[in-house]
């Protein structure tokens, strides 16, 4: 299969930026991937003999030289992906928030994750969880 090679053309900026990412300790590598695609073929190199140097498939090579010729930089980057909406919002968070400021109920003698969760109704002692940490909120110290 004969793949045509999307011309790359690198201003010196891009070029900076495409090598450290190559270079960078700490930069992802599927970004350091994707930047050495773009770098090989603004040097000039087609898609096959790329895709053979990298071993990877011809077709990702040209997905990346596409979408860089396309965006620029911000092409590298993950595109959004399809998903289920999130189940919880910030007045979500603000209700656990809120149910904590209230007195706790009869035959209680304090807040845990289970009996919010229980008297939320709809709310998961995981996204609880997850609020408190975030908040940095411990039960345990907190004070009637």
């Amino acid at each position: 299969m004969a793949f045509t090679s999307t011309a790359i053309r690198l201003s010196a900026e891009e070029r900076s930026v495409l090598e450290k990412n190559v270079r960078g300790a700490t930069t992802e590598q599927r970004l350091a991937f994707r930047s050495r695609i773009v770098l090989l073929a603004a040097d000039g190199m087609g898609t096959c003999a790329i895709a053979a140097q990298m071993q990877t498939n011809p077709a990702t090579v040209s997905k990346w030289r596409v979408r860089f010729a396309r965006v620029g930089l911000a092409g590298l980057a993950d595109a959004p992906r399809s998903g289920a909406p999130g189940k919880y919002t910030k007045e979500t968070e603000r209700r656990i928030l809120a149910r904590l400021d209230e007195a706790v109920p009869q035959g209680e003698t304090v807040w845990t994750v289970r009996l919010l969760a229980k008297q939320l109704g709809d709310v998961s002692e995981d996204h609880i969880w997850r609020v408190f940490r975030r908040r940095g909120i411990h039960l345990q110290r907190r004070r009637g």
